[in-house]
């Protein structure tokens, strides 16, 4: 890692010393729930080598967080058993700790920060990690230090939230270069000596807190029970480092060469299916990519072109990058990420001049869970959310129109969303999921024509329009 990537994307949390004669440099996973392909387990390496001293890695699992039930809870702690498996592979000491009772895991992390050099964590923005980092910063004697690993570019090399994608792919283009020549490792163990890779915790602290079982790292359907989450929302499908690969490469085998026109259509299955492993960190953004594929362009701003690939590769890159990304810096810039007020001053204005206007129907929150409106289309693109933890990529854009048009107002609407996308998909919580969400209300985007009622100049969709456009037959057969 060179040093203008280390001075983007690895920043103290505190102003606390490191500590050169403590037992370990410990690895604090929070969000790169990984062993390969994160830059904050090289940055920990690195210290380790830099201190001689062995590494640590604690991945905890809380029962607290927001929306937190057996769906979420099975994807997080399959990937705690894959991480299990690879840290005892390479002989580093690893401790994957599961709350059972809300706050029983607190003063962990401080314990065993008690006799660390220093700390090294992930950056996330969006959620509640940033204010989770932010109060371990102020609590911890030693040097707390975040790595930023959220894509190709770094967060802070973007100076602010970006108000279109058209204005990110631009700068983008212009600033990514010289960040795709570092990558993190796909092998991170080959640069940690033997002579670091086991280190004894303290006994007090394993006695206390000690490893979760292996029923647990299994997510088995017993051992789930016994936890205070939501237990109506049932594991979707396994998730995890090693299955975050099988899903990637079918996808790169089968799905890539269609991506460009069949993703859009729910019939083609082209979508990848990559995001709840990118949310959750089990998949590295810089893993979906080949840098010796990638030819490059001058930096004209446009979708097409710009990475000299064919258009299906293109169309991919966008998204993965440029749209994803977008959602990445403009949580990283705006705290109101997920308030009304995060929404252009233009929607915000003509969604309350429209929030007296009749709606055609009046669903509840409850009748939406449900799927229990008289949209067919709707209440499929619902059935598959609730059933799979997943929506197909364009019908939730609608999904997100449709709710604003049946809310009793468009504040409701943006709330309803958040309840219903962060209960269910797995890839909730994600900043690029609540972009998508303001998307549906006009963020990001631009003033439309006609002025609607409901909608004002925020752009329009139907169902109706859906079924014309979208080769979706056997996707209606499915979820209706």
């Amino acid at each position: 890692m060179d040093v203008d990537v280390r001075a983007l994307r690895v920043t103290a949390v505190n102003a606390a010393p490191v500590v050169a004669r403590g037992r370990y440099v410990l690895y604090w996973m929070i969000a790169a729930r990984r062993a390969a392909h994160s830059f904050a387990l090289d940055h920990a390496i690195a210290r380790a080598v830099e201190l001689g001293r062995p590494l640590v890695v604690v991945e905890a699992l809380r029962v607290g967080y927001p929306w937190a039930s057996d769906r979420m809870h099975a994807f997080v702690l399959h990937g705690m058993a894959d991480n299990a498996a690879a840290f005892a592979t390479a002989g580093v000491t690893y401790l994957p700790y599961v709350e059972r009772v809300a706050g029983e895991g607190k003063g962990l992390l401080a314990a065993l920060a008690a006799k660390a050099c220093v700390v090294v964590t992930d950056e996330q923005p969006g959620f509640f990690l940033p204010r989770m980092v932010a109060a371990a910063g102020a609590q911890l004697p030693v040097r707390l230090e975040q790595v930023d690993g959220n894509g190709l570019l770094p967060l802070r090399a973007s100076a602010r939230a970006w108000p279109t994608a058209a204005s990110f792919r631009r700068h983008l283009q212009k600033t990514l270069p010289p960040h795709l020549v570092a990558r993190p490792s796909a092998r991170p163990f080959a640069r940690l000596p033997r002579a670091l890779r086991d280190a004894d915790l303290p006994r007090a602290v394993l006695r206390r807190w000690p490893a979760a079982t292996s029923a647990l790292l299994a997510a088995d359907r017993a051992a789930l029970a016994e936890l205070p989450i939501d237990h109506a929302i049932a594991p979707a499908q396994r998730g995890g480092p090693e299955a975050a690969e099988d899903v990637l490469d079918a996808f790169l085998e089968r799905g890539l060469s269609r991506y460009g026109d069949g993703r859009n259509h729910p019939d083609d299955e082209a979508a990848s299916g990559l995001s709840p492993y990118l949310h959750f960190g089990h998949l590295s953004a810089t893993a979906c990519w080949d840098p010796s594929r990638v030819a490059g362009a001058k930096a004209t701003g446009s979708r097409e072109g710009w990475w000299g690939l064919p258009a299906p590769h293109e169309a991919f890159l966008d998204e993965l990058v440029t749209w994803r990304e977008l959602g990445h810096v403009f949580c990283f810039h705006r705290t109101d990420f997920d308030q009304w007020s995060a929404l252009p001053e233009w929607a915000r204005r003509t969604l309350d001049e429209h929030a007296q206007d009749p709606r055609p129907e009046h669903y509840t929150p409850a009748q939406l869970a449900a799927a229990a409106t008289a949209d067919p289309v709707w209440n499929a693109a619902q059935r598959q959310l609730v059933a799979t933890g997943r929506m197909h990529n364009y019908l939730r854009m609608l999904w997100g129109k449709k709710v604003l048009e049946w809310s009793p107002s468009p504040r409701r609407a943006l709330a309803t969303l958040i309840e219903l996308n962060n209960r269910y998909a797995l890839d909730g919580r994600d900043p690029n999921s609540y972009c998508g969400i303001l998307w549906t209300l006009g963020a990001f985007d631009r003033p439309w024509a006609p002025v609607r009622p409901i909608f004002g100049s925020v752009r329009f969709m139907s169902s109706a329009s859906t079924l014309r456009k979208l080769r979706m037959k056997k996707y209606l057969a499915r979820w209706s």
